[in-house]
């Protein structure tokens, strides 16, 4: 599917920790496939509130909490620049998806990291 929120769509997903080189891209790449694969069932279910939203945050955020082992692996971990990184990417995507009043720690509460 294609993202067709143009701010989303032009969106550098995780900039700051592809510029660190703690982070391994590789990994950073699933994690941006992760917050695509959210926008992209954003724009398939429409979710009409913010208890549907956070459903579909809390999925997403349960795929980075498994990405942590991969971070590991790879010398890294999800660490404080990350998590604010990570954080600010749901945020982000809760704003333009039309949801202002969304709570940034209860978009990633099923957080492990």
């Amino acid at each position: 599917m294609t993202i067709t929120n143009r701010q989303v769509a032009e969106h550098a997903f995780l900039l700051p920790l592809y510029e660190d080189d703690y982070f391994p891209d590789h990994v950073l790449d699933r994690g941006r496939a992760v917050l695509l694969r959210l926008c992209e069932r954003i724009e398939a279910e429409r979710p009409g509130d913010l208890a549907a939203l956070y459903r579909l945050t809390e999925g997403a955020t349960e795929e980075f909490n498994a990405l942590e082992a991969d971070f590991e692996a790879a010398g890294s971990e999800i660490e404080t620049v990350a998590r604010e990184e990570i954080g600010e990417a749901f945020w982000f995507i809760a704003q333009a998806y039309g949801f202002p009043d969304a709570d940034g720690e209860q978009l990633i509460a099923a957080r492990e990291w």
